[in-house]
């Protein structure tokens, strides 16, 4: 992991120093974030690191300060306060920290005096008037132009990122195995929830999102965050990851137990081969939104081939017969953030590629390259207020109501894997492991 980290710290650099020079200015300072207390409490929200100190360190906790500057080693100045409140765990020797000319300091105001920066160096974090107040320029504080090529350069990741995403994803694939387990056991949304996180060995916390554990139903809201405590469900949707070094897995798995309707475990049969039917065709060079038409194509055929419409495939795609059952995007850019940056930028300056107005919803619109990596994650759903507008009119005798009615309460199936693009093609990080 030292040599991959290495590498990647090189590369960071060279890319910095590159989107330095073309917005003109000559360092960076990355702030690790500040703390963020609720308004009229005294309790502060969970902590989350900069996405972009994240991106060249996995030094947690608040305050710290990144120094990046072209023909330096990066100056790193670890804020590391006296106080009895809370843990203070010393640095130790961890594998990463030769990467750094590596300062400490006892607050933050000691720790940009610590950090010696140059007059025309930008500033990215959540306390830009702090910055400022340190001798940042007001026109140097989150400057777009610097974040936009930034953000493109996440898009691709280094042999060090794909190795926390894979570790990832073998953590997420304890907790989704002991999660099914549950299930089939007659648990209740929580206790599977309990399960997972006691597998995956985290609290809630330190995972990547909130877990979404939904029985029946509950699967037909695609945010569910309930953890209702009903048993014996018929149908598990969960979607859950885990993290590594602040990188995040984003698996989704749809299962059904012994009392489910046999017809909506063969949906759930042919949604999982349609969902490695469109990993398949996963290459570089490939616009991501073909995918996601291609992924609305399959499904009018699946949905004509079980007697739900009686059209399928383009021509149901046309007459919007799709989308109610398969309203989201197919996938996004995963890496430091579950729904990572650049899915919808138009080129290292910036720009926007907005998804057609008949996606409204896709978060990826770029055209695939070799490193990126994304989920791919079809749904299935029988979402009541999107089909509702469907039940009268001139499109009301292409859908199989009864039938539509009766898979209702099993609520619906989204399959999700996480895939690297590769020089000829991808490698599913998540099949392997589950």
């Amino acid at each position: 992991m030292k040599d991959l980290y290495l590498q990647h710290i090189a590369t960071r650099q060279r890319t910095t120093e590159a989107a330095l020079a073309a917005a003109n200015f000559d360092g960076l300072v990355i702030q690790s974030g500040a703390p963020f207390t609720y308004h009229a409490d005294d309790q502060d929200a969970p902590f989350r690191t900069t996405p972009h100190f994240a991106h060249w360190c996995p030094l947690e906790g608040p305050f710290h300060l990144l120094y990046i500057r072209p023909g330096h080693k990066p100056r790193l100045v670890r804020v590391a306060p006296e106080d009895y409140w809370y843990e203070q765990a010393p640095l130790g020797a961890p594998f990463w920290a030769e990467a750094f000319d590596i300062v400490e300091a006892p607050d933050v105001n000691q720790a940009w005096e610590r950090l010696g920066v140059a007059r025309h160096a930008a500033y990215i974090g959540d306390e830009p008037k702090s910055a400022e107040a340190h001798g940042i320029l007001s026109d140097a504080l989150n400057p777009e132009a610097l974040i936009k090529r930034l953000d493109w350069e996440r898009a691709t990741k280094s042999a060090y990122e794909v190795a926390c995403l894979e570790d990832a994803e073998t953590k997420a694939a304890r907790g989704h195995h002991a999660a099914r387990q549950r299930f089939l056991s007659g648990g209740s949304e929580l206790e599977v929830h309990h399960a997972y996180t006691q597998a995956v060995g985290c609290i809630d916390r330190e995972l990547p999102y909130e877990t979404i554990v939904c029985l029946d139903e509950k699967g037909a809201i695609l945010h569910y965050c309930g953890k209702r405590a009903g048993v014996q469900g018929k149908v598990l949707l969960i979607d859950a990851g885990a993290k590594t070094l602040g990188y995040g897995s984003d698996i989704t798995r749809t299962w059904c137990a012994p009392q489910a309707d046999p017809r909506f475990a063969a949906l759930l049969c042919d949604m999982d081969a349609l969902q490695l039917a469109i990993c398949a065709r996963v290459r570089p060079g490939m616009p991501y939104l073909d995918l996601h038409h291609a992924a609305h194509v399959l499904l009018g055929d699946l949905l004509k081939k079980h007697g739900i419409l009686q059209l399928g495939g383009e021509e149901a795609v046309q007459q919007g017969l799709t989308a109610p059952f398969f309203p989201h995007g197919l996938g996004h850019f995963l890496g430091i953030q579950v729904h990572d940056v650049g899915g919808r930028q138009k080129t290292p300056e910036g720009g926007v590629v907005p998804p057609p107005r008949q996606y409204p919803y896709l978060r990826t619109t770029r055209t695939i390259e070799e490193g990126h990596v994304f989920t791919i994650e079809p749904g299935l759903y029988f979402i009541e207020m999107l089909l509702r507008p469907f039940r009268s009119g001139a499109k009301a005798q292409l859908f199989n109501w009864t039938l539509i009615d009766a898979l209702a309460s099993h609520g619906g199936i989204r399959i999700e894997d996480n895939l690297l693009v590769t020089k000829d093609g991808h490698r599913n990080l998540t099949r392997p492991k589950i």
